[in-house]
């Protein structure tokens, strides 16, 4: 089994004394394509919250290219490398999209390497690069995951973490989506993916999680988890 990049040993999340996360554990290799299926309420924001710092740990360990990071503050994870795309967008809507991106690469000093992130951002995303000077406001709901998504690679980050990236987009746009987060994931970054559409999450990783009521239930390779009858029935409807 390869080296761990970002590792979750036995977390506990708890909000007001109530446990919304409990034991647990998962881990993600570079150049892995991890997700994690739930439901609506199952814990994988608080999960992705506690790996990017915004909430901390009741009980155990998260530890990210050899370090201990649950007791970092945000911008310092952010630092190590571990950017989160989070859940409804959250682009600042009166900025242009250019601005939006140079937003993510504050921690950038290179601007040559800054220069390469948005030929890259633009590359992957060319709509985006059409409707540069456009503040984020006039964007549809899929440039506007589009410009999330393009905000967090600003970063270089040596992980994403994708929080319901598919919400509130129609079909069609999933589907262009999803070949953008394996073109994404081709180039060689390393993704960690939360889905309430178990389908769209495990046609992309390679490994897969389930979390049920806070608890992993189940965890294995996306032929598995997709031949497996209680997440075909819980999840795929079939």
């Amino acid at each position: 089994m390869s080296e761990a990049l970002l590792e979750l040993k036995d977390v506990y999340i708890s909000y007001l004394g109530v446990e919304a996360v409990r034991g647990v554990s998962l881990r993600v290799a570079e150049r892995d394509f991890v997700t994690v299926i739930g439901a609506n309420g199952a814990g994988k924001s608080s999960v992705f919250n506690a790996i990017s710092g915004l909430v901390k740990p009741a009980k155990g360990e998260i530890w990210f290219n050899g370090e201990r990071i649950d007791r970092l503050t945000p911008p310092q994870i952010a630092g190590r490398g571990v950017i989160q795309v989070p859940e409804g967008r959250k682009i600042f809507p009166l900025l242009t999209v250019k601005e939006n991106l140079m937003v993510g690469a504050y921690l950038q000093r290179d601007k040559k390497k800054i220069a390469e992130n948005f030929e890259n951002v633009y590359r992957l995303f060319p709509v985006l690069k059409e409707r540069t000077t456009a503040k984020g406001i006039r964007l549809s709901g899929g440039q506007q995951q589009m410009l999330a998504i393009g905000r967090a690679m600003m970063a270089n980050p040596k992980m994403i973490l994708l929080d319901e990236p598919s919400l509130g987009l129609s079909p069609i746009f999933c589907q262009h989506l999803s070949k953008q987060l394996k073109a994404l994931h081709n180039e060689g970054k390393t993704l960690l993916l939360v889905e309430q559409n178990a389908r769209m999450g495990l046609s992309l990783a390679n490994y897969g999680y389930v979390l049920e009521n806070g608890e992993m239930r189940k965890e294995g390779t996306r032929a598995q988890l997709l031949n497996d009858d209680e997440v075909k029935r819980a999840y795929l409807g079939v």
